[in-house]
């Protein structure tokens, strides 16, 4: 969100939708710190935001965090944990739903961007062709100076670039 309204030299306007109180306050703190004027926070369920169509709507939904899985960390550790099929399910049906949810609100012509930090199919290029079976809408290529895999998305591998995975 910081790095959007950097990027909009703190003109136009953001609404930043986050479930968690506690992961928006952090936010709200990051935007104070960061000197950003144009974002609203809204502290509620994506689902329920019913405002007014947007441009561009980048949604960053919850996910099993798989590509966060690197080297013998405590957050390795913790995600590992809650990891199992059941949850990749669960995570599916919400992210399924809030990409739905997100393209309703886009204006004609509008842009959604769909990004998640976990490596499973289920949460990224299936949540994509759901969508794209569903609704409608294309898909634009990302054109990256990085490597990884494009199949409805491109999916960013930690072993080729010695980052986290991406979506």
């Amino acid at each position: 969100t910081t790095q959007m309204a950097a990027m909009m030299q703190n003109k136009g306007q953001i609404i930043a939708v986050e479930s968690s109180s506690f992961r928006a306050t952090i936010l709200r703190k990051n935007l104070q710190r960061c000197g950003v004027t144009n974002t609203d926070v809204l502290c509620m369920p994506a689902e329920r935001y019913l405002g007014n169509p947007f441009d561009k709507i980048l949604l960053d939904p919850p996910c099993s965090a798989s590509g966060t899985i690197k080297g013998e960390t405590k957050h390795s550790a913790q995600t590992l944990k809650v990891w199992n099929p059941v949850t990749i399910k669960r995570l599916a049906r919400l992210q399924k739903k809030l990409i739905r949810h997100a393209f309703s609100l886009l204006k004609p012509g509008g842009t959604l961007v769909y990004s998640t930090c976990s490596l499973e199919p289920e949460e990224n290029e299936e949540v994509v062709q759901y969508l794209l079976e569903k609704v409608g809408g294309k898909i634009e290529t990302i054109d990256l100076p990085i490597k990884g895999d494009f199949k409805n998305g491109l999916q960013i591998w930690p072993q080729y670039q010695d980052t986290e995975g991406f979506f």
